[in-house]
């Protein structure tokens, strides 16, 4: 099988780093033009500096602006008109009491998780409709499934997209247009990585320790017993994004390691 996206223009929202950064660079490898996204021009500009000398014949364009906000979300639709492929990646989690949290973090973390998508989504699909053609990806999670207690509203987002992803499908169904999600489990991202590190560093063992003692007391059920990586994340939205996926759609695909105890 061979993926090409020639001719195509992509945008990754979140992609200066992490799961984003893995998407940009396979969109970009399979001949994608690929807009990267962040919040701030010091990440954006050293993203799009390392993936011009790692890609020198690729095409990339950044845009900065947060899209977690309705100004963020409107700069990014000024700067990139239409779309053939939308990866809904921006998003971020933090462990946090339920007790504890204000409306306000719940507010918040509502805004960057599922908004952000749904104002993408609902700028970007039209045009794909009208030609007839398009690719829809949200960056949901295993704990959109299997919630975890230590971040419910992280939960509850990624559940949110798994909802606004099905729906979003059922609307454009028969149109050329696919919209599904992608469920990735723990991932050697920027954010997970970073707490495993300092989590690594303050008990006094290496990362892939604290990696392994998170597996075993908050993801018992894996069956890969490793963290993905976040290439092995962007090879399903890779492929999910191609014309070879034309037959899926309004689907949840995990990425999890297996840590979702169920065969559907």
């Amino acid at each position: 099988m061979k993926i090409e996206f020639q001719g195509r223009k992509a945008i990754v929202t979140g992609s200066t780093a992490g799961i984003g950064r893995a998407i940009a660079e396979g969109l970009a490898r399979a001949g994608a033009s690929v807009v990267i996204n962040g919040r701030g021009e010091e990440r954006v500009a050293t993203a799009l500096r390392e993936l011009r000398e790692l890609l020198p014949d690729a095409d990339f364009q950044g845009v900065v602006a947060d899209v977690s906000t309705a100004e963020g979300s409107a700069a990014l639709e000024a700067a990139v008109k239409d779309a053939d492929i939308l990866v809904n990646n921006a998003g971020t989690a933090h462990v946090s009491g339920f007790f504890e949290q204000k409306d306000s973090e719940w507010l918040d973390l509502f805004q960057l998780n599922v908004m952000s998508g749904v104002r993408a989504a609902r700028h970007y699909i039209p045009g794909m409709v009208k030609r007839g053609w398009g690719r829809v990806v949200f960056i949901s999670s295993e704990s959109a499934v299997a919630i975890p207690k230590e971040m419910i509203d992280y939960g509850m987002t990624k559940t949110a997209q798994l909802a606004v992803s099905r729906g979003l499908a059922e609307l454009v169904g028969g149109t050329g247009v696919t919209v599904n999600a992608v469920l990735p489990g723990p991932t050697r991202s920027e954010i997970l990585g970073n707490w495993m590190k300092a989590t690594a560093q303050e008990q006094g063992i290496t990362q892939g320790e604290a990696e392994q003692n998170f597996l075993k007391t908050m993801r018992p059920t894996t069956l890969i017993n490793r963290f993905t990586t976040t290439e092995e994340v962007a090879n399903m939205v890779i492929y999910i994004c191609s014309t070879q996926a034309a037959g899926t759609s309004g689907a949840a695909l995990r990425v999890d390691g297996g840590v979702i105890r169920s065969i559907t």
